[in-house]
């Protein structure tokens, strides 16, 4: 229980005890007050004492167990969707591969078999991600020291040999550097790869596209903003949830699992993610991780 809880809960048991040590007191130098009194009063005190522990007691194990219940659900929830995703994968990886085998053997190549193994290819890629989200929740994660900084540097030449695009990089180098970050790097480098690629994938090659990072009250922030289309209003809320795309997006290739990825990924590191944006003027996407070296 907080020290503020606690005085809090005590304050009745101390203003019957003070008032009746005063009024022994008084009843010893005076003739007026009379001593059952005071002696009522600090029984009632004790009387207090007892019911309030009683009472901070009981609340306090109320508090535990609702916290339980919440873990509790929480695993079960994230358990039951682990199991979605297996089955999801079960069922569709036979028959999209039936599929693409009978159009790899169909001897007429017509617009219709060509869309068709096209979305099967998409289809399939789609259960990947899925699955491999699913993974992700559960799987054992290497823990060392990771240079932030480093990660950045290393997305940051990636994107620009991949994509042709140049990507500003602002780190802090006075007083210190980034502090390392404790986690997975190869994970850590695909969280920021996703982001930096989705900054670059929604904006125009004349845009901007910016890292930052930043370090403040033990905490590590990596921003990717980019001067691209943005996300509509009604999106924004809904942008890191598995599948979800902005309703401007539809032009671009892509499965709506990157920042779900990205936000699991973050999320095992014991950090967060947010997301503002404005369409039309750009996104900035920031990545919040503790620091620690184990």
């Amino acid at each position: 229980m907080s020290g503020r809880r606690l005085v809090l809960a005590a304050a009745p048991t101390l203003a019957l005890l003070v008032a009746g040590v005063v009024l022994l007191v008084v009843d010893r130098r005076t003739i007026t007050v009379s001593a059952p009194l005071g002696s009522s009063l600090l029984i009632a005190a004790a009387v207090v004492a007892a019911v309030t522990t009683l009472v901070v007691t009981w609340w306090a194990h109320v508090r535990r167990a609702s916290s339980r219940a919440e873990r509790g659900a929480l695993q079960s929830a994230a358990a039951e969707h682990r199991r979605f995703l297996d089955r999801l994968d079960h069922e569709l990886k036979n028959p999209i591969t039936a599929i693409r085998a009978a159009v790899a053997v169909s001897d007429d190549v017509t617009p219709q078999l060509a869309a068709i193994d096209t979305q099967t290819t998409r289809m399939a890629r789609l259960v990947g991600d899925l699955r491999k989200l699913g993974e992700l929740q559960t799987a054992e994660m290497e823990r060392v020291p990771v240079d932030p900084g480093a990660i950045v540097t290393d997305v940051a030449a990636t994107i620009r040999d991949a994509h042709g695009r140049d990507v500003r990089v602002t780190l802090p180098s006075a007083p210190w550097p980034l502090p390392a970050v404790m986690g997975d790097p190869d994970l850590l480098f695909t969280a920021l790869h996703n982001v930096v690629a989705n900054a670059v994938k929604y904006s125009d090659p004349g845009d901007t596209v910016e890292i930052r990072g930043i370090e403040r009250s033990g905490r590590v922030t990596i921003e990717v903003a980019d001067t691209g289309r943005g996300i509509p209003a009604a999106d924004a809320p809904t942008v890191l949830q598995e599948l979800a795309r902005g309703s401007n997006a539809r032009d671009r290739p892509g499965s709506g699992l990157g920042l779900a990825l990205v936000r699991t990924i973050v999320e095992r590191h014991d950090g967060t993610v947010s997301v503002d944006s404005s369409e039309g003027r750009g996104t900035r996407v920031s990545i919040d991780l503790p620091v620690g070296t184990g």
